[in-house]
């Protein structure tokens, strides 16, 4: 069973990103620098169980991953109630509690990150996929999201500088790399910071009371 020291493989790039960027005082980062790690990361979100950052290789202008900080293959490597029932050791009951959490924060965050994607791109439909293993089109074999916007008519069928395909935005063309496109760092750090200001406004609530999370 994984404990809390051997959740970070190096070899992992979202492992590499959680490393780097650690969680501060706020849940989304002030002006995180993109050059941290190679290539670069535009991150959104960094909270003690969950990260979200621009997606390298987008299906859509606003394509985001919602990650766990902690390494886990698989949706079923969180939390397991029958294996933290059997855990005799405290960093066993360390790793599963983290789990837990980490099962938590993923739940909490993909509305809240949901509704600051609507209110940036505009979109009204957006699709939320989650890979399990390389038959089901996971590249990268630590748990996460994509939250993929799906654009409306006549909504910013162009991306920036108008390499994404239109058709391929209106398409229900999920996965492979032939439907996707790298992502322009420039573009990514003006859209990011839009996607920051857009999760502040929904943490702090109208109110301005921070939500706990």
């Amino acid at each position: 069973m994984s404990t809390i020291d051997d959740l970070y493989p190096i070899s992992c790039p979202f492992c590499r990103i959680s490393e780097a960027y650690p969680p501060e005082a706020s849940p989304i980062p002030q002006l995180p620098d993109p050059e941290k790690v190679d290539p670069q990361a535009h991150v959104l979100l960094s909270t003690s169980h969950v990260l979200a950052f621009l997606d390298i290789l987008p299906i859509a202008p606003g394509h985001i991953l919602l990650t766990t900080r902690h390494h886990y293959n698989k949706l079923s490597d969180l939390y397991n109630a029958s294996l933290a029932a059997e855990t005799d050791t405290a960093s066993q009951r360390e790793a599963q509690e983290e789990a837990r959490e980490s099962s938590r924060a993923l739940g909490e965050w993909l509305p809240i990150v949901s509704r600051a994607l609507c209110k940036v791109t505009g979109i009204e439909d957006w699709n939320i996929v989650q890979n399990n293993g390389e038959r089901a089109a996971q590249v990268v074999p630590h748990v996460h999201f994509h939250l993929i916007p799906r654009y409306q008519e006549g909504r910013r069928e162009n991306a920036g500088k108008g390499k994404v395909d239109v058709g391929m935005l209106k398409s229900w063309r999920m996965f492979g790399r032939g439907a996707r496109e790298d992502l322009d760092d420039e573009e990514a750090e003006e859209l990011v910071g839009l996607l920051r200001r857009a999760l502040r406004e929904e943490v702090e609530g109208a109110g301005g009371g921070k939500a706990k999370l």
